[in-house]
């Protein structure tokens, strides 16, 4: 089986240098290659890769909404990132979205065909300093203190996306239920917490600590 591999990144040197690379690795096919996002959607889209090998700062539009776009409309199609970026932010954005694979540009030929095939095959890989930081916070979730107000876990998790800026379509997306069960969440939690609007949301995220700066 040939897999068919989209490469994006706006730095024309390295893209190209991954080019070359991945066409000198067995099993595996370039597909075409995108300078930012939104190129990297409408390719997706018209050539229908395997997998898209995607950086994460891009002009236009970066590699966590292309991921996001293109998980969205073609599930099918698996996403691996590869980026200079290693920090906590970047990571659970990137996972969010719907990001199988998270390696960091220091990655060797091995790891990048590893990663390639396993998302393939429907598994995750990532570099191992992403998976040490996944650990710890899977770790310090298990001991974090109950939500505020009788909030359920669910509930913060919502309040938590409010805090982030996302509309009830994206928190429904992100959490795999209704937009109808998002607004019973949010009218829930807004009664339990004495809140009126969204402004006052973010606000008692942040002060609980059920938000990050």
């Amino acid at each position: 089986m040939t897999v068919r591999v989209l490469v994006v990144d706006d730095q024309t040197v390295v893209r190209e240098g991954l080019v070359l690379l991945l066409g000198l690795l067995p099993g595996i096919e370039v597909a075409g290659a995108a300078a930012d996002g939104r190129e990297a959607v409408g390719l997706a889209g018209s050539l229908r890769p395997d997998v898209v090998l995607m950086d994460l700062r891009m002009p236009r539009m970066d590699g966590v909404e292309a991921t996001r776009r293109i998980r969205a409309a073609h599930p099918e199609i698996q996403v691996v990132v590869l980026t200079t970026y290693s920090d906590d932010e970047s990571v659970f954005a990137a996972l969010a979205a719907g990001a199988r694979g998270y390696l960091t540009k220091d990655a060797d030929a091995e790891s990048l065909a590893s990663a390639i095939a396993t998302v393939v095959e429907g598994e995750a890989q990532f570099d191992p300093g992403v998976q040490r930081r996944l650990a710890e916070a899977v770790t310090g979730s298990r001991r974090a203190p109950d939500p505020p107000d009788g909030l359920t876990r669910r509930e913060s998790e919502v309040l938590r996306l409010i805090a982030a800026g996302r509309s009830n379509a994206e928190i429904a997306r992100e959490l795999f239920i209704s937009e109808a069960t998002v607004k019973t969440h949010i009218n829930n939690l807004f009664a339990k917490a004495g809140l009126r609007d969204r402004a006052q949301a973010v606000t008692y995220a942040f002060r609980h600590g059920l938000a990050h700066d």
